[in-house]
């Protein structure tokens, strides 16, 4: 536990992080008679307490992990980006629209019964509704059927490159396979039963929503017999028991590692980072080579952001050197980018970045006095338990105020702004005007694993952008033949993503995590997942 200096911190401080100790303490401390003594137990602690369990539900990304751990994919994707079977292998007809799925053997769900072609038509279906893949897929799927148990078939009304690379997904909303019993929820109804076939079962008995989940080896997973490499590959699980614990402060946290109480921390505080690189019983390493990117979402349902000269002036008043040096502060894990779709991917692009990079607060005042912004308040949601998302509200609000913004923040968890994000009401009723976030790089590359590019209107991701040009080339990128048409597509998409306002791009970081040396296995990989992974034991 973190010592503190009564000299340095005031009664009310030390009485809160007295109070979060406590809490960790409570969220660390195993059920009695739950765990074999001898048993290899991860102890991690992830980027907030989990809360939201349905991962059709919700894009968020500690959501997204708890469905690595229990659910699977029918396909999986490698570090070369290549697309291969997991739960699945396909066959496509000559002319590239009928594609067959076979089930391999072996795949049973967690609670015994055999997995079949009838619940992957359910998981492919509720998933389909909601993903931004999934709903452009649908519409070119023209019928989707079982065979057999172990067999069912995709019938397109013409090539796309949709269907394998939408069950391939990564992230933030991959096409987890569920039984169809459960499946059968409607996308807008959160599931109520967390049954999957994956490497890990969920153990609902040691579930405290928001401090602990607790996950055991699933006994009966049978892994492909390849190396794993990202999704892709044999998910070997050479450990009993994977628990993620709370710890609200970092500084619990960092502490628990070099102690040992925890043997894994997935996103360690810039600030922080000197007290773990120096310790002999830690390892420090960025896992996600290619980082990630962070960004702000306007609501273009409600004033003020209905207006494209407002959510252009917002775009132009926030620095992202102001917010890398507040979030990140080392200009070694970070750099400024002007591109929707990432510098150093094939579609990066760069227009608009001499004023989407620096703050131009100047440019930011002359488009809301040609606007007539009336100073229409902007309600900003403020997550304070993440390490990687608190610092940017807070650059943000300033930039915004000094262009001239009513701002009002809204402070919360990030599970609580997770939830927040579908809320459609108007800001006066409970909704909101801008959040900030960050996403993986290896997922963005293109305009439909790139989440923030939809542009449907209120069937988008939260912000709800209504640019029916950009969903039409999003269909186009989707039939393009050559990846040279794609990136002349793509570049169209940059420039109508900046000038409408669908996103405002924030730079992009590498993100450290920090592990026990007793800890190996770690896949390098833009998703956390913890197969492979080995605990010495004791």
């Amino acid at each position: 536990m973190a010592i503190f200096n009564k000299g340095t911190f005031g009664k009310a401080s030390l009485l809160k992080h007295a109070r979060l100790a406590l809490l960790a303490a409570a969220a660390m401390a195993p059920m009695a008679g739950m765990t074999p003594a001898n048993a290899a137990t991860i102890k991690a602690v992830m980027q907030s307490g989990l809360r939201v369990m349905d991962p059709i539900m919700t894009t968020a990304f500690l959501t997204r992990d708890h469905g690595y751990m229990i659910y699977d994919t029918l396909l999986g994707m490698d570090e070369t980006f290549k697309i291969r079977p997991q739960m699945a292998d396909w066959t496509v007809s000559d002319d590239g629209k009928t594609y067959k799925f076979t089930l391999r053997d072996g795949l049973k769900w967690h609670d015994g019964t055999v997995v079949s072609a009838q619940d992957c038509i359910a998981s492919i279906k509720r998933w389909a509704e909601v993903d931004t893949t999934g709903i452009a897929l649908i519409k070119m799927v023209d019928d989707i059927k079982a065979i057999d148990d172990k067999t069912f078939e995709v019938v397109l009304s013409q090539p796309t490159t949709l269907l394998l690379s939408g069950l391939a997904k990564l992230s933030s909303r991959p096409a987890f396979m569920m039984p169809k019993r459960i499946a059968d929820t409607p996308a807008n109804k959160p599931i109520t039963e967390y049954i999957g076939s994956g490497p890990f079962k969920f153990v609902q008995s040691e579930f405290q929503p928001g401090l602990r989940v607790v996950y055991e080896k699933n006994v009966d997973y049978v892994p492909r017999n390849e190396p794993a490499s990202w999704t892709a590959g044999g998910k070997v699980v050479n450990v009993d028991r994977v628990e993620w614990v709370t710890m609200p402060d970092q500084m619990t946290a960092v502490n628990a590692l070099q102690s040992g109480e925890i043997d894994f921390i997935q996103e360690v505080p810039f600030d922080l980072l000197p007290l773990l690189k120096n310790s002999p019983k830690v390892q420090v390493k960025v896992l996600d080579k290619l980082g990630a990117w962070t960004y702000f979402r306007m609501n273009h349902l409600y004033p003020p952001f209905d207006n494209k000269l407002v959510r252009q002036a917002a775009i132009a008043a926030v620095g992202q050197g102001d917010v890398l040096k507040a979030l990140v502060g080392n200009p070694e894990y970070y750099n400024t980018c002007a591109a929707v779709m990432g510098c150093g991917n094939p579609n990066g692009n760069t227009y608009g970045e001499e004023w989407v990079v620096p703050s131009d607060i100047q440019r930011a005042k002359m488009l809301l006095k040609e606007a007539k912004y009336d100073g229409t308040p902007v309600v900003l949601l403020q997550p304070t338990d993440i390490a990687m998302l608190a610092a940017q509200p807070i650059v943000i609000a300033a930039a915004l105020r000094k262009a001239g913004f009513n701002v009002q923040m809204k402070t919360m968890d990030w599970q609580t702004v997770v939830t927040q994000q579908s809320n459609q009401k108007p800001p006066a009723e409970g909704g909101w005007n801008l959040f900030s976030t960050y996403a993986i790089l290896a997922t963005s590359g293109d305009p439909f694993g790139n989440t923030t590019l939809s542009a449907a209107g209120r069937k988008s991701w939260a912000g709800w952008p209504d640019v029916p040009e950009i969903e039409k080339l999003r269909l186009d990128y989707a039939k393009a033949a050559t990846p040279e048409e794609q990136k002349e597509i793509a570049a169209k998409i940059q420039k109508l993503a900046i000038d409408e306002g669908v996103v405002g791009p924030l730079g992009q970081f590498r993100i450290p995590s920090a592990y026990s040396s007793s800890v190996t296995g770690f896949l390098e990989s833009p998703v956390r997942v913890f197969w492979n992974v080995r605990k010495d034991r004791e």
